[in-house]
Parts: structure tokens; C-alpha cells; sequence
């Protein structure tokens, strides 16, 4: 596509771009809007650097895309509980630096997350991220066939629940056995592209529905594995003041831990989305 009002790069040949000409503390016109979208659309994961936004800036940029949400077990910005804060350092390290994909224990999704580098360490701290269509894309058509009638478990409770990792590292007070599942389809169709990608997750994913547990974990844990791929991956260098906005429909994502004990603080806000479906159809986007 040629753009008008934006810059934008291709990172990998499967997933990434970084984008730049625009400033995203101002309101976006409908063209740049437009422009933004479709190339989240196109590269799944879209990077922005220099951007100097209040937090006010940070959710009104998000909000052009839906309605926000609200995270129930992540501390969020005082005076702004839209924006998650991610903070790891010295006495609160990473606890969740697995592949994933956020927030699939509910029935409808994040469409979206936009993540704002606060404050980073001097070296490390960078975020992956993969293709779940590269990832369908490249299984035998006799597997892709096998996953199109599965369903699969997801939870929250292992992670957010009392004994939980993040309850463990935090001191959330949850009780596991309240927290939120739901099902899903294995393989999800994206609401606007068409495309078709895996939507199974190492860290919310507990179970394939219908199979015996040998078999399910057996499933699971190969294409947890071939996710892993590196083909299907881009990995983005922070700076203070950069953004990453990924499309959680068609993504996952791990952040390396590697920069402990040193400070990082990131502002995430996730954008609402709908409740993941599977029907095959050819892409929308030419």
C-alpha cells in the first residue's frame, strides 16, 4: 500500500513494521487513522519511536481503535484505570516471561494493546513477538484440518488466582476458584483480515476440550513448541518513549527478562475485542 501521511518499514518478511512521521500525542486525522489501522492490519505488531504522551494522550490514541478495558488483577495508574503499569525491578521481578497471548481467560478479547516504554534499563529488556497466522500457515493441511474442529480451556486462576504466579510475586488475594475461563477455538478467524491463525497460549491455555489429558497435553505442548519458531518472530529494541501496539487477535508475545535487577516501567492499555471465532474464508486484505 502506498501510504500518504506515514512512514512505515517492514521489519521481517512475517510480522513486524515500524512506523514513523506521525505524532501520536496530537488527535490522528481520519487519513492517518486509517493509515495506522491498515498497517496494523498488514503487520500485525507496529512500533513508534520519540513519542512524548501523557497519559491522557495514551488513551485517547487507543480509544480511536474501541472502547478501553480495565485490567481486575494488574495494578493500574492512579486516576487511570484503563493503563496497566508493568513495573519490574530490584524488589519486584518479572513473573510472567512466557509466550502469550493477553487476556484469553475471558469470552471476549483485547483486540489490541499499546505499550509505552516509561522507563527502561541500560541494556536488555527486550519484547518478541510471533505470527499466529505464519504460524497456521506453515502445519500440513492434514494438522491444519485436525485443529479446525477443536476448542480449547482457558484460565486465569494458576496465574492470577491465591497461589498463583503473579499472586505469588505481588500479593493479589484472589480466590482461584472464582477466577474467570472460557473456550475458545483453536484455530481463530480475525474478524477483519479473514486470515486464519492459532490461538492456544502457554500461559492461559490448560486444556484441548473432547481429548483424553495424555493427548491434550501432547497436543499443546507441539504447538507450543512450533510457535517458538523463529521465522515467525520479530524482536523490538525499547527505548524510553517508544511504543509498540500489536494486534492480540493474531499475536503472542514474551518479554525477556534478562535486564533484572534493573528498572523497567511500561503503560499498557488494551483495547476491547470480541469473542474469538473459526471460520474459514479468504483474506480481506489485498
Amino acid at each position: 500500500m502506498d501510504y500518504q501521511t506515514i512512514k512505515v518499514e517492514k521489519n521481517t518478511p512475517a510480522i513486524g513494521a515500524t512506523i514513523s512521521n506521525v505524532d501520536l500525542s496530537a488527535p490522528l486525522s481520519n487519513k492517518q487513522f486509517d493509515e495506522i489501522h491498515d498497517a496494523l492490519l498488514r503487520h500485525s505488531v507496529i512500533f513508534f519511536h520519540d513519542q512524548n504522551l501523557t497519559p491522557d494522550q495514551h488513551k485517547d490514541f487507543s480509544r480511536r481503535f474501541g472502547p478501553l478495558q480495565s485490567h481486575a488483577y494488574i495494578p493500574h495508574l492512579e486516576g487511570h484505570e484503563e493503563i496497566v503499569v508493568l513495573e519490574n525491578d530490584e524488589k519486584r521481578p518479572p513473573n510472567i516471561n512466557a509466550w502469550h497471548t493477553d487476556v484469553t481467560f475471558q469470552k471476549n478479547t483485547p483486540m489490541g494493546c499499546v505499550l509505552y516504554a516509561r522507563e527502561m534499563p541500560q541494556s536488555g529488556g527486550d519484547t518478541m513477538w510471533a505470527s499466529m497466522y505464519a504460524a497456521y500457515e506453515a502445519l500440513s493441511d492434514k494438522m491444519q484440518s485436525f485443529l479446525s474442529g477443536l476448542t480449547a480451556l482457558h484460565s486465569s486462576g494458576h496465574i492470577f488466582g491465591r497461589g498463583g504466579g503473579y499472586s505469588q510475586s505481588r500479593g493479589a488475594d484472589q480466590a482461584a476458584e472464582n477466577m474467570p475461563e472460557a473456550v475458545h477455538p483453536v484455530l481463530r478467524s480475525h474478524p477483519e483480515t479473514g486470515r486464519i491463525g492459532l490461538f492456544v497460549n502457554s500461559v492461559f491455555t490448560v486444556k484441548i476440550n473432547d481429548m483424553k489429558t495424555a493427548e491434550s497435553d501432547a497436543l499443546l505442548q507441539f504447538l507450543f513448541e512450533h510457535m517458538k519458531t523463529p521465522e515467525f518472530q520479530v524482536r523490538f529494541r525499547w527505548a524510553r518513549n517508544s511504543i509498540a501496539f500489536w494486534d492480540n487477535r493474531c499475536t503472542q508475545h514474551y518479554a525477556l527478562a534478562d535486564y533484572w535487577p534493573e528498572r523497567r516501567l511500561m503503560h499498557r492499555v488494551s483495547i476491547d475485542g470480541d469473542a474469538p471465532f473459526f471460520k474459514p474464508e479468504k483474506s480481506a486484505l489485498n
